[in-house]
Protein backbone atom coordinates (compact mmCIF):
# COMPACT_ATOMS: atom_id res chain seq x y z
CA UNK A 1 0.00 0.00 0.00
CA UNK A 2 2.82 2.34 0.68
CA UNK A 3 4.69 1.52 -2.80
CA UNK A 4 2.04 2.68 -4.40
CA UNK A 5 1.26 5.72 -2.61
CA UNK A 6 4.75 6.76 -3.32
CA UNK A 7 4.18 5.86 -7.53
CA UNK A 8 0.93 7.77 -7.09
CA UNK A 9 2.80 10.94 -5.24
CA UNK A 10 5.40 10.63 -8.02
CA UNK A 11 3.10 10.38 -11.00
CA UNK A 12 0.68 13.52 -9.87
CA UNK A 13 4.05 15.64 -10.15
CA UNK A 14 5.29 14.36 -13.11
CA UNK A 15 2.06 13.66 -15.14
CA UNK A 16 -1.02 16.27 -13.75
CA UNK A 17 0.32 19.12 -15.70
CA UNK A 18 0.48 16.99 -18.81
CA UNK A 19 -2.86 15.89 -18.44
CA UNK A 20 -3.94 19.12 -17.75
CA UNK A 21 -2.86 20.84 -20.32
CA UNK A 22 -3.91 18.42 -23.18
CA UNK A 23 -7.10 18.38 -21.67
CA UNK A 24 -7.46 21.97 -22.02
CA UNK A 25 -5.97 22.23 -25.18
CA UNK A 26 -9.37 19.66 -26.59
CA UNK A 27 -12.09 21.57 -24.58
CA UNK A 28 -10.67 24.91 -24.35
CA UNK A 29 -8.56 26.93 -21.42
CA UNK A 30 -11.91 28.44 -20.32
CA UNK A 31 -12.08 24.60 -18.95
CA UNK A 32 -9.21 24.66 -17.11
CA UNK A 33 -10.70 24.35 -13.40
CA UNK A 34 -12.76 20.46 -15.06
CA UNK A 35 -9.57 19.67 -16.80
CA UNK A 36 -7.90 19.80 -13.05
CA UNK A 37 -10.90 18.46 -11.25
CA UNK A 38 -11.04 15.75 -13.92
CA UNK A 39 -7.28 14.85 -13.66
CA UNK A 40 -7.81 14.72 -9.74
CA UNK A 41 -10.00 12.41 -9.64
CA UNK A 42 -8.32 10.43 -11.66
CA UNK A 43 -5.72 10.29 -9.08
CA UNK A 44 -8.07 9.51 -6.12
CA UNK A 45 -9.68 6.80 -8.23
CA UNK A 46 -6.05 5.53 -8.86
CA UNK A 47 -5.16 5.89 -5.16
CA UNK A 48 -8.34 3.25 -4.45
CA UNK A 49 -8.27 1.15 -7.35
CA UNK A 50 -4.23 0.85 -6.53
CA UNK A 51 -5.14 -0.13 -3.18
CA UNK A 52 -7.51 -2.80 -3.29
CA UNK A 53 -6.29 -4.28 -6.76
CA UNK A 54 -2.42 -3.60 -6.73
CA UNK A 55 -0.44 -1.04 -9.57
CA UNK A 56 -1.10 -1.78 -12.82
CA UNK A 57 1.59 -2.93 -15.31
CA UNK A 58 1.50 0.17 -16.87
CA UNK A 59 0.95 2.94 -14.22
CA UNK A 60 1.41 6.12 -16.63
CA UNK A 61 -1.16 4.32 -19.74
CA UNK A 62 -3.27 3.70 -16.84
CA UNK A 63 -4.05 7.25 -15.50
CA UNK A 64 -3.63 8.11 -19.29
CA UNK A 65 -6.80 6.03 -20.26
CA UNK A 66 -8.64 6.87 -16.90
CA UNK A 67 -8.05 10.66 -17.44
CA UNK A 68 -9.83 10.11 -21.25
CA UNK A 69 -12.52 8.20 -20.16
CA UNK A 70 -13.58 10.87 -17.48
CA UNK A 71 -13.02 13.88 -19.73
CA UNK A 72 -15.49 12.28 -22.03
CA UNK A 73 -18.12 11.63 -19.38
CA UNK A 74 -17.78 15.15 -18.06
CA UNK A 75 -18.29 16.72 -21.21
CA UNK A 76 -20.41 14.61 -22.00
CA UNK A 77 -22.83 15.00 -19.05
CA UNK A 78 -22.61 18.58 -18.52
CA UNK A 79 -23.30 19.03 -22.10
CA UNK A 80 -20.05 21.24 -22.13
CA UNK A 81 -19.05 20.56 -25.42
CA UNK A 82 -22.41 21.35 -27.06
CA UNK A 83 -23.13 24.61 -25.32
CA UNK A 84 -19.41 26.05 -25.09
CA UNK A 85 -16.79 23.74 -26.39
CA UNK A 86 -17.78 23.45 -30.57
CA UNK A 87 -18.47 27.26 -30.19
CA UNK A 88 -15.24 28.86 -29.12
CA UNK A 89 -12.92 25.99 -30.99
CA UNK A 90 -15.27 25.84 -34.03
CA UNK A 91 -14.57 22.25 -34.39
CA UNK A 92 -16.52 19.41 -36.44
CA UNK A 93 -18.73 17.55 -34.76
CA UNK A 94 -17.40 13.82 -34.52
CA UNK A 95 -19.05 10.94 -34.30
CA UNK A 96 -18.63 10.18 -31.12
CA UNK A 97 -21.45 11.69 -29.30
CA UNK A 98 -19.81 15.13 -30.57
CA UNK A 99 -16.91 15.07 -28.21
CA UNK A 100 -13.32 14.35 -29.16
CA UNK A 101 -11.25 12.56 -27.31
CA UNK A 102 -7.74 14.22 -25.82
CA UNK A 103 -4.78 13.19 -27.69
CA UNK A 104 -2.11 12.36 -25.21
CA UNK A 105 0.56 11.59 -27.70
CA UNK A 106 3.74 12.30 -26.62
CA UNK A 107 3.94 15.21 -28.88
CA UNK A 108 0.80 17.07 -28.22
CA UNK A 109 1.62 16.85 -25.00
CA UNK A 110 4.75 18.63 -25.42
CA UNK A 111 3.12 21.01 -27.51
CA UNK A 112 0.17 21.51 -25.05
CA UNK A 113 2.75 22.32 -21.60
CA UNK A 114 4.30 24.77 -23.92
CA UNK A 115 1.06 26.42 -25.06
CA UNK A 116 0.02 26.30 -21.41
CA UNK A 117 3.04 27.92 -20.24
CA UNK A 118 2.02 31.16 -22.65
CA UNK A 119 -1.30 31.41 -22.14
CA UNK A 120 -0.68 30.98 -17.96
CA UNK A 121 2.01 34.03 -18.67
CA UNK A 122 -0.04 36.16 -20.44
CA UNK A 123 0.42 39.69 -19.32
CA UNK A 124 -3.17 40.03 -18.65
CA UNK A 125 -2.86 38.07 -15.28
CA UNK A 126 -1.65 39.66 -12.75
CA UNK A 127 2.52 38.17 -11.89
CA UNK A 128 1.01 36.86 -8.88
CA UNK A 129 -1.44 34.74 -10.08
CA UNK A 130 0.57 33.74 -12.74
CA UNK A 131 3.00 32.19 -10.04
CA UNK A 132 0.13 30.03 -8.66
CA UNK A 133 -1.31 29.28 -11.96
CA UNK A 134 1.97 27.73 -12.59
CA UNK A 135 1.99 25.89 -9.71
CA UNK A 136 -0.92 24.80 -9.70
CA UNK A 137 -1.27 23.88 -13.35
CA UNK A 138 1.93 23.30 -14.84
CA UNK A 139 3.85 21.50 -12.03
CA UNK A 140 1.17 19.83 -10.27
CA UNK A 141 1.46 21.51 -7.02
CA UNK A 142 -1.48 21.13 -4.82
CA UNK A 143 -3.38 24.06 -2.80
CA UNK A 144 -1.72 23.27 0.48
CA UNK A 145 2.10 22.96 -0.93
CA UNK A 146 1.44 26.29 -3.02
CA UNK A 147 0.23 27.82 0.94
CA UNK A 148 3.20 26.79 2.10
CA UNK A 149 5.60 27.86 -0.33
CA UNK A 150 3.98 31.46 -0.08
CA UNK A 151 3.87 31.19 3.17
CA UNK A 152 -0.05 32.16 2.78
CA UNK A 153 -3.17 30.19 3.55
CA UNK A 154 -5.46 28.23 1.61
CA UNK A 155 -8.11 30.71 1.17
CA UNK A 156 -6.10 33.75 -0.46
CA UNK A 157 -4.47 31.17 -2.79
CA UNK A 158 -7.69 29.95 -3.75
CA UNK A 159 -8.89 33.47 -4.47
CA UNK A 160 -6.04 34.08 -6.74
CA UNK A 161 -6.26 30.90 -8.37
CA UNK A 162 -10.12 31.80 -9.13
CA UNK A 163 -9.78 35.36 -10.72
CA UNK A 164 -6.75 34.21 -12.71
CA UNK A 165 -8.54 31.24 -13.87
CA UNK A 166 -11.76 34.26 -14.42
CA UNK A 167 -8.99 36.18 -16.17
CA UNK A 168 -8.77 33.32 -18.84
CA UNK A 169 -12.28 33.19 -19.66
CA UNK A 170 -13.00 37.13 -19.58
CA UNK A 171 -9.95 38.07 -21.97
CA UNK A 172 -10.41 35.00 -24.08
CA UNK A 173 -7.17 33.48 -23.86
CA UNK A 174 -6.41 30.61 -25.71
CA UNK A 175 -4.09 27.90 -25.73
CA UNK A 176 -1.33 28.49 -28.86
CA UNK A 177 1.58 29.85 -29.51
CA UNK A 178 1.73 33.75 -29.76
CA UNK A 179 2.29 34.99 -33.54
CA UNK A 180 6.22 34.75 -34.08
CA UNK A 181 6.44 38.36 -33.97
CA UNK A 182 5.16 38.36 -30.59
CA UNK A 183 7.47 35.36 -29.02
CA UNK A 184 10.31 37.81 -28.00
CA UNK A 185 8.29 40.00 -25.50
CA UNK A 186 5.89 37.50 -24.48
CA UNK A 187 9.49 35.10 -23.94
CA UNK A 188 10.36 37.79 -21.81
CA UNK A 189 7.70 37.68 -19.19
CA UNK A 190 7.56 33.69 -19.14
CA UNK A 191 10.99 33.68 -18.08
CA UNK A 192 10.72 36.06 -15.61
CA UNK A 193 7.99 33.69 -14.05
CA UNK A 194 10.12 30.66 -14.00
CA UNK A 195 13.26 32.90 -12.71
CA UNK A 196 10.38 33.93 -10.10
CA UNK A 197 9.13 30.15 -9.36
CA UNK A 198 13.03 29.08 -8.84
CA UNK A 199 13.86 31.83 -6.53
CA UNK A 200 10.60 30.71 -4.28
CA UNK A 201 12.25 27.18 -4.11
CA UNK A 202 16.01 28.39 -3.56
CA UNK A 203 15.17 31.34 -1.20
CA UNK A 204 12.13 30.13 0.69
CA UNK A 205 11.48 30.75 4.29
CA UNK A 206 9.52 27.11 4.07
CA UNK A 207 11.02 25.09 6.61
CA UNK A 208 10.26 22.35 3.92
CA UNK A 209 12.94 20.94 2.60
CA UNK A 210 11.56 18.74 -0.16
CA UNK A 211 8.72 21.03 -1.38
CA UNK A 212 12.17 23.64 -1.75
CA UNK A 213 13.59 21.49 -3.92
CA UNK A 214 11.00 20.24 -6.07
CA UNK A 215 10.18 24.07 -6.94
CA UNK A 216 13.55 24.45 -8.15
CA UNK A 217 12.75 21.30 -10.15
CA UNK A 218 9.89 21.86 -11.43
CA UNK A 219 11.18 25.61 -12.64
CA UNK A 220 14.32 23.83 -14.37
CA UNK A 221 11.80 21.83 -16.36
CA UNK A 222 9.90 24.38 -17.62
CA UNK A 223 12.89 26.19 -18.88
CA UNK A 224 14.35 22.94 -20.22
CA UNK A 225 10.85 22.96 -21.92
CA UNK A 226 11.66 26.21 -23.64
CA UNK A 227 15.15 24.98 -25.10
CA UNK A 228 13.54 22.16 -27.09
CA UNK A 229 11.60 24.47 -29.41
CA UNK A 230 13.44 26.63 -31.96
CA UNK A 231 11.17 29.46 -31.29
CA UNK A 232 11.95 29.97 -27.68
CA UNK A 233 15.45 28.50 -27.28
CA UNK A 234 17.06 31.93 -27.28
CA UNK A 235 20.54 32.66 -25.93
CA UNK A 236 18.53 34.26 -22.77
CA UNK A 237 16.31 31.21 -22.23
CA UNK A 238 20.08 28.89 -21.92
CA UNK A 239 21.22 31.14 -19.97
CA UNK A 240 18.24 31.21 -17.76
CA UNK A 241 18.82 27.62 -17.51
CA UNK A 242 22.43 27.74 -16.88
CA UNK A 243 21.62 29.97 -13.84
CA UNK A 244 19.16 27.68 -11.99
CA UNK A 245 21.53 24.73 -12.88
CA UNK A 246 24.99 26.33 -11.12
CA UNK A 247 22.32 27.13 -8.27
CA UNK A 248 20.58 23.73 -7.79
CA UNK A 249 23.97 22.31 -8.03
CA UNK A 250 24.61 23.41 -4.21
CA UNK A 251 21.04 22.88 -3.21
CA UNK A 252 22.39 20.23 -0.48
CA UNK A 253 25.25 22.31 0.71
CA UNK A 254 23.43 25.28 1.90
CA UNK A 255 21.43 23.53 4.91
CA UNK A 256 22.48 21.40 7.39
CA UNK A 257 20.80 18.49 8.93
CA UNK A 258 19.44 21.05 11.21
CA UNK A 259 17.88 23.24 8.64
CA UNK A 260 20.29 26.18 9.42
CA UNK A 261 21.75 27.91 6.37
CA UNK A 262 24.98 27.90 5.69
CA UNK A 263 26.74 30.40 4.20
CA UNK A 264 28.90 30.27 0.98
CA UNK A 265 32.48 30.39 2.67
CA UNK A 266 31.40 27.79 4.59
CA UNK A 267 29.64 24.99 2.47
CA UNK A 268 31.27 21.79 1.90
CA UNK A 269 32.71 21.49 -1.91
CA UNK A 270 32.26 17.66 -1.91
CA UNK A 271 28.47 18.28 -1.68
CA UNK A 272 27.74 20.21 -4.79
CA UNK A 273 26.28 18.44 -8.01
CA UNK A 274 29.12 18.23 -10.09
CA UNK A 275 26.78 16.78 -13.01
CA UNK A 276 24.65 19.86 -12.80
CA UNK A 277 27.45 22.02 -12.88
CA UNK A 278 28.90 20.78 -16.35
CA UNK A 279 24.85 20.95 -17.74
CA UNK A 280 25.15 24.41 -16.45
CA UNK A 281 28.24 24.89 -18.65
CA UNK A 282 27.09 23.60 -21.46
CA UNK A 283 23.63 25.75 -21.35
CA UNK A 284 26.22 28.71 -20.64
CA UNK A 285 28.11 27.99 -23.71
CA UNK A 286 24.97 28.12 -25.74
CA UNK A 287 23.48 30.97 -24.68
CA UNK A 288 26.92 32.88 -26.22
CA UNK A 289 25.24 32.65 -29.51
CA UNK A 290 23.86 36.21 -30.60
CA UNK A 291 24.96 40.15 -29.36
CA UNK A 292 22.21 40.28 -25.98
CA UNK A 293 23.52 40.32 -22.65
CA UNK A 294 20.66 39.57 -20.58
CA UNK A 295 20.61 39.77 -16.69
CA UNK A 296 20.06 36.04 -16.88
CA UNK A 297 23.80 35.75 -18.57
CA UNK A 298 24.98 38.33 -16.01
CA UNK A 299 23.84 36.13 -13.24
CA UNK A 300 24.22 32.91 -14.65
CA UNK A 301 28.19 33.94 -14.69
CA UNK A 302 28.01 34.95 -11.37
CA UNK A 303 26.83 31.38 -10.32
CA UNK A 304 29.14 29.79 -12.24
CA UNK A 305 32.36 31.98 -10.51
CA UNK A 306 30.59 30.64 -7.33
CA UNK A 307 31.02 26.83 -8.37
CA UNK A 308 34.47 27.10 -8.71
CA UNK A 309 35.84 26.60 -5.16
CA UNK A 310 39.40 28.39 -5.23
CA UNK A 311 38.81 31.92 -3.67
CA UNK A 312 41.08 33.56 -5.86
CA UNK A 313 41.55 37.53 -6.38
CA UNK A 314 40.49 37.51 -10.02
CA UNK A 315 37.69 35.34 -9.18
CA UNK A 316 36.36 37.84 -7.43
CA UNK A 317 37.44 40.99 -9.96
CA UNK A 318 35.21 39.10 -12.36
CA UNK A 319 32.26 38.82 -10.08
CA UNK A 320 32.33 42.50 -9.00
CA UNK A 321 32.77 43.73 -12.87
CA UNK A 322 29.87 41.08 -13.53
CA UNK A 323 27.71 42.95 -11.04
CA UNK A 324 28.81 46.16 -12.07
CA UNK A 325 27.30 45.43 -16.03
CA UNK A 326 24.21 43.64 -13.73
CA UNK A 327 23.35 46.71 -12.27
CA UNK A 328 23.98 48.96 -15.26
CA UNK A 329 20.99 46.96 -16.94
CA UNK A 330 18.77 46.20 -14.25
CA UNK A 331 19.39 48.00 -10.48
CA UNK A 332 17.83 45.89 -7.46
CA UNK A 333 18.99 46.60 -4.40
CA UNK A 334 19.86 42.67 -3.54
CA UNK A 335 22.64 42.76 -6.49
CA UNK A 336 23.62 46.21 -5.27
CA UNK A 337 24.11 44.58 -1.63
CA UNK A 338 25.45 41.57 -3.50
CA UNK A 339 28.45 43.58 -5.01
CA UNK A 340 29.39 45.60 -2.21
CA UNK A 341 30.01 41.63 -0.69
CA UNK A 342 32.08 40.75 -3.52
CA UNK A 343 33.86 44.78 -3.11
CA UNK A 344 34.64 43.61 0.31
CA UNK A 345 36.33 40.48 -1.11
CA UNK A 346 38.95 43.13 -3.34
CA UNK A 347 39.19 46.09 -2.03
CA UNK A 348 38.80 45.40 1.99
CA UNK A 349 36.19 46.08 4.66
CA UNK A 350 36.68 50.01 4.85
CA UNK A 351 36.09 50.68 0.99
CA UNK A 352 33.07 47.92 1.39
CA UNK A 353 31.53 49.78 4.52
CA UNK A 354 31.46 52.86 2.56
CA UNK A 355 30.01 51.73 -0.23
CA UNK A 356 27.05 49.25 1.94
CA UNK A 357 26.25 52.53 4.06
CA UNK A 358 25.51 54.54 1.03
CA UNK A 359 22.91 51.78 0.21
CA UNK A 360 21.28 52.43 3.47
CA UNK A 361 18.60 49.57 2.74
CA UNK A 362 17.10 49.70 6.74
CA UNK A 363 14.58 47.30 6.74
CA UNK A 364 16.79 44.43 4.52
CA UNK A 365 18.07 42.10 7.39
CA UNK A 366 20.74 41.37 4.85
CA UNK A 367 22.38 44.67 4.94
CA UNK A 368 22.92 44.49 8.71
CA UNK A 369 24.42 40.78 8.63
CA UNK A 370 26.70 42.23 5.68
CA UNK A 371 27.73 45.15 7.54
CA UNK A 372 27.85 43.13 10.97
CA UNK A 373 30.64 40.72 8.91
CA UNK A 374 32.60 44.12 7.84
CA UNK A 375 33.04 45.24 11.32
CA UNK A 376 34.18 42.30 13.49
CA UNK A 377 37.20 42.70 13.26
CA UNK A 378 37.50 46.35 13.31
CA UNK A 379 34.84 47.02 15.93
CA UNK A 380 33.24 44.12 17.36
CA UNK A 381 30.54 46.06 19.03
CA UNK A 382 29.06 47.83 16.20
CA UNK A 383 29.37 44.25 14.85
CA UNK A 384 26.80 42.88 17.50
CA UNK A 385 24.55 45.81 16.92
CA UNK A 386 23.89 45.30 13.47
CA UNK A 387 23.30 41.11 14.09
CA UNK A 388 21.04 42.21 16.32
CA UNK A 389 19.71 44.42 13.90
CA UNK A 390 19.32 41.61 11.81
CA UNK A 391 18.12 39.55 13.90
CA UNK A 392 15.21 41.52 14.66
CA UNK A 393 14.31 41.87 10.70
CA UNK A 394 14.95 38.11 9.83
CA UNK A 395 11.35 36.19 9.38
CA UNK A 396 12.82 32.52 9.24
CA UNK A 397 14.13 30.37 12.35
CA UNK A 398 17.15 28.98 10.40
CA UNK A 399 17.83 32.66 9.38
CA UNK A 400 17.72 34.25 13.18
CA UNK A 401 19.77 31.16 14.40
CA UNK A 402 22.30 31.66 12.03
CA UNK A 403 22.49 35.53 13.44
CA UNK A 404 22.25 34.76 16.84
CA UNK A 405 25.37 32.13 16.17
CA UNK A 406 27.23 35.08 14.88
CA UNK A 407 26.27 37.51 17.66
CA UNK A 408 27.29 34.79 20.40
CA UNK A 409 30.59 34.67 18.96
CA UNK A 410 31.34 38.37 19.26
CA UNK A 411 29.93 37.92 22.76
CA UNK A 412 32.10 35.11 24.02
Amino acid sequence: MQHEQQTIKRLFHQEFSKMVAVISKRYGLSNIQLAEDVVSETFLQAAESWGLEGQPENPTAWLYVVAKRKALHHFRREKIFDNKVSPELRLRRQEDDGVAEPDLSLQNIKDSQLQMLFAICHPAIASEAQIGLALRTLCGFGIDEISEAFLSNKSTVNKRLYRARKKLRTENIRMELPPEDEIPARLDNVLRIIYLLFNEGYYSNTQNKILQKDLCLEAMRLGLLLTEYAKTNEPKTNALVALMCFHASRFEARESAESSIILYDQQNSELWDAALIKQGMRFLDRSAQGNEISTYHLEARIAYWHCIEEDTPEKWEEILQLYNQLLDINYSSSAALNRVYALYKVEGAKIAIKEAEELSLQDNHFYFVLLGEFYQTTNPDKAKNHFQKAWSLAKSPSEKQLIQEKINKISL
